[in-house]
């Protein structure tokens, strides 16, 4: 699974359709193996971003759980620790 693709199901506040479509944007470059499409391939690129943040939206708002739901500021520092734990160092935030 890409590295940039995040979790996002069962947060407060619940994921933005930024988040979401950051996702699937993410999941497309993933499958086409493009970070950026030719002109030719364009059209089809962002349909696919568009199809897939439409699919992955209507799983997260469809998607039931009794566990609580999760904080956000709370799970990133877990991830700051983790990676501090694991490399040394913390990571710098990306906004792809």
């Amino acid at each position: 699974m890409c590295r940039n693709i995040r979790t996002l199901f069962n947060f407060e506040p619940p994921a933005s359709d930024e988040e979401v479509r950051a996702a699937a944007l993410q999941f497309v470059r993933k499958l086409s193996g493009f970070t950026a499409p030719s002109k030719s391939n364009e059209a089809a690129f962002a349909i696919a971003v568009e199809e897939v943040a439409q699919a992955a939206r209507k799983l997260v708002d469809s998607l039931e759980t009794n566990a609580p739901a999760r904080d956000r500021e709370i799970e990133a520092a877990k991830a700051k620790a983790r990676s501090l734990e694991r490399f040394g160092r913390v990571p710098i935030p990306t906004d792809t």
